[in-house]
């Protein structure tokens, strides 16, 4: 966990792996120097929609609720990860989506896994 969330007061979502993984991913998203300013955009809206949905889920009660905010932050991760590698693809981004890619998959593990329990 980074400096800046160990300062914080532990919130629901600060227990989930995905949320920090989900962080990770709008880190690679942000660092992958997307040229294309729409592609930049979606990726951006949703990487970070990836993080918001799955705190929003974390904090929910019912399992409904839950599975219904990860289902969301799951697609919106494939979301992101799409958009960098059609901008790789189009030489669009300065770094390549293996990362952003790798993140992704994790993402989409951890969600799967949280929608399923």
């Amino acid at each position: 966990m980074n400096d800046h969330l160990k300062s914080q007061s532990q919130l629901p979502h600060h227990h989930l792996i995905a949320y920090l993984v989900a962080r990770q991913l709008l880190d690679a998203v942000r660092t992958a120097g997307v040229r294309d300013a729409t592609l930049r955009d979606q990726a951006l809206r949703s990487a970070k929609s990836a993080c918001l949905n799955t705190a929003e889920g974390a904090s929910r009660f019912s399992k409904g609720d839950k599975s219904r905010l990860y289902a969301i932050a799951r697609a919106e991760a494939c979301e992101a990860s799409a958009a960098v590698e059609i901008a790789a693809a189009c030489g669009d981004a300065s770094a390549t989506s293996a990362e952003v890619n790798r993140l992704a998959c994790r993402v989409v593990a951890l969600l799967t896994a949280l929608i399923k329990r």
